[in-house]
Formats: C-alpha cells, sequence, structure tokens
C-alpha cells in the first residue's frame, strides 16, 4: 500500500463530504433568503443577520462559519461577508451563474437514495415522474439561468436562418419542455411565433402553463401532455430539445418523429449536456457532475421506457449524431458549446 496515496484520497473524500454538507447548506440558505439578504456585499454580524432574516442567530453563526470554511464568504473579527462574485452563484437569481436553485436537484438524489437501490437490483428502471417533487423544481432552477443567459442571445443565431423565421413568425415545438422554462423565454423574445411544449409528465405540464401566465405569453404558448414519440401537429419550423433526448427510452423514435413533423426546410434545437464521446476525456469537474447526476436520473428513466437505450447524460456528439442519422437526419452539426452545453443543429 503507497500511504501517500492513500492520505491524498482520503483528503479528497474528505473535501467530497465536506462539499455535499455545504450543498444542504446552500438549499436552506437559498430557502430562507439569506443569501439575499447578504447580496450588498457589507459585512454582517449573526446578531444582524438574523434581526434581517427572523432566523436563529446562534443557527446562523454556525451556517455562517460553515461559509466561511469552505471559502464561500469572508470572515473578519465575527462579521461575514458574501463577496459580489459568490453573491452572483448564490443570491442573484437573474445571473447567468446562478446556482443556488438547481442544489435542490443533488437533495433530490439523497430523498430517492432508496430507489436507486431497488433500480440497481433490478431492471435499472426509475421514471422521471417517480423522483422526489423537489427534482422538478431543481431541474427547472438549474437550467433556467443558462437557457436566459445563451439561448436568445447565442445558440439561436448560431442555427442556419432559424431567427429570421422566428421575428416573421414560426411555429415551434418545444419537446420535453418539463416546466417551460425554455418555452416561456423564445416566447417572450419573438413575439411573432407561436410555441407548443410537450412533456409526458403531466405535473410539469399544469406548472409550465402557469409559467406562461406568468411571463406574459399564454396567448401564444401552449403546453400539451404527450410523449416525444407520438405529439400531435406537425409543419414545425423548429423542433427543440432542451437537456432531455439522452433521458428517453428510445431517442431515435423520438427524432424519427420530429423528422416526420418538421417542414422540409425546418431545422432542430438539440441541447445537451457537454461532453466529449469518450471516459477519459470526461474526467473533469463537469462531467464528473454530469455522470453522477446521470446515475440517478437520467439512464434509469431512460431504462423505465420502451427501448431502453440509455444513452446517459455524457452521451456525447457522436452518439446523439448516430441517433438523428438513424431516424433520417442527413444533416447534423454542431452549431456552438459553452462549459456545461453542446449545441447541435439538425436538419433533413
Amino acid at each position: 500500500m503507497d500511504e501517500s496515496r492513500l492520505n491524498e484520497f482520503m483528503g479528497k473524500l474528505v473535501s467530497d463530504m465536506g462539499g455535499a454538507a455545504m450543498l444542504a447548506n446552500i438549499i436552506v440558505g437559498d430557502e430562507l433568503g439569506l443569501y439575499r439578504a447578504m447580496a450588498d456585499s457589507q459585512p454582517v454580524s449573526p446578531d444582524e443577520l438574523a434581526s434581517r432574516t427572523g432566523c436563529n442567530a446562534r443557527l446562523l453563526r454556525e451556517w455562517l462559519s460553515a461559509h466561511a470554511a469552505s471559502g464561500y464568504m469572508e470572515h473578519d473579527n465575527g462579521r461575514f461577508r458574501l463577496p459580489e462574485e459568490q453573491a452572483l452563484a448564490l443570491a442573484v437569481e437573474d445571473s447567468p451563474v446562478y446556482v443556488a436553485g438547481g442544489a435542490s436537484v443533488i437533495a433530490a438524489l439523497f430523498h430517492d437514495k432508496d430507489k436507486l437501490v431497488k433500480a440497481m437490483r433490478g431492471d435499472g428502471a426509475l421514471a422521471w415522474g417517480d423522483h422526489h417533487p423537489c427534482m422538478f423544481s431543481g431541474t427547472e432552477r438549474f437550467f433556467r439561468p443558462g437557457y436566459r443567459a445563451h439561448l436568445v442571445a447565442e445558440w439561436l443565431p448560431a442555427l442556419d436562418g432559424v431567427v429570421d423565421k422566428l421575428k416573421a413568425g414560426a411555429k415551434v415545438a418545444d419537446v420535453g419542455c418539463g416546466h417551460g422554462a425554455s418555452t416561456v423565454i423564445l416566447a417572450q423574445a419573438f413575439p411573432a411565433s407561436h410555441f407548443i411544449g410537450f412533456d409526458y409528465h403531466g405535473p410539469s405540464i399544469e406548472t409550465a402553463s402557469r409559467r406562461a401566465q406568468d411571463g406574459g405569453v399564454a396567448d401564444r404558448v401552449t403546453f400539451v401532455q404527450a410523449s416525444a414519440k407520438d405529439y400531435p401537429g406537425d409543419g414545425f419550423d423548429l423542433i427543440c430539445y432542451f437537456d432531455c433526448l439522452h433521458d428517453m427510452g428510445d431517442p431515435v423514435g423520438a427524432a424519427r418523429h420530429a423528422y416526420q413533423t418538421l417542414k422540409p426546410d425546418g431545422t432542430v434545437l438539440l441541447v445537451e449536456p457537454f461532453a466529449h464521446d469518450h471516459l477519459d476525456d470526461n474526467m473533469t469537474p463537469v462531467g464528473r457532475l454530469f455522470y453522477s447526476a446521470s446515475t440517478f436520473i437520467c439512464t434509469p428513466n431512460s431504462l423505465s421506457q420502451e427501448v431502453g437505450l440509455g444513452l446517459g447524460a455524457q452521451a456525447g456528439e457522436a452518439r446523439l449524431r448516430k441517433v438523428f442519422e438513424e431516424a433520417g437526419f442527413t444533416s447534423f452539426r454542431r452549431a456552438t458549446e459553452t462549459p456545461f452545453n453542446l449545441i447541435l443543429e439538425a436538419r433533413k
């Protein structure tokens, strides 16, 4: 045994355990509004933060100390400061790097541990709708900042001719729309176009409909409960899949249905988690996050459905290209990318 390697690994493991514990603290801070109460970047004592938030001062001191020990906050003589950079990630929901809301996804993994153990010992199936409710809200809050920051400003302009169609008035399908964050963002940006969001999860469709009302776009947005292989309608100028195709049991069947319902000159926008084509190239912080999440969410959801292809969240561009080629598409390219996403374009 190499004792130095053991010590190095134990240091990593203890660090990861501390990180997992901090995510629970982030969820608490987000729910109680603690970060928002510190977003002015001014130093605050536990008693002052308690006065602002109505929370217990002694517990706040422990919570603040955990943040200081983790490097999430600054500490000086009993006062704690949330720097502007950390506030963008933890307190400012409109920030493109806001992550606090998405921490609930990690909480769902622990809530659903027994379900995954059962799946591991069985057929591997754990359907999306069988997860803890915080999975659904956390997923929306995890992806929404990126969609707000990049979808209209960068991703759509990277597609051939799509922005002009949307400005003129296009028919758009958002397949696997979840709570409708992407659909509402699109509708707000392109008032001449009409949008239909499809998802097989009924409660998500109900939430998405409320989001459309709240976003002032309900007159141009419809949400329908339907699967990716049988949603109604045709003649779509644009069909979108936002971080969902790899979760499907039969992504080839879904892509084939898109081929059949797309206009001859239409476009598929496929947004997928960033991944290279081989495991050895995905041994990164992003790869670790997505493989871990895929173990609990993406892959068992695919295995719960017909075909059960099980692409996983780190499918990579080559496997995704094969899916669309099998479905009949002749053009497939990487339009652009971010550290978290591949943005791919498919055409007939």
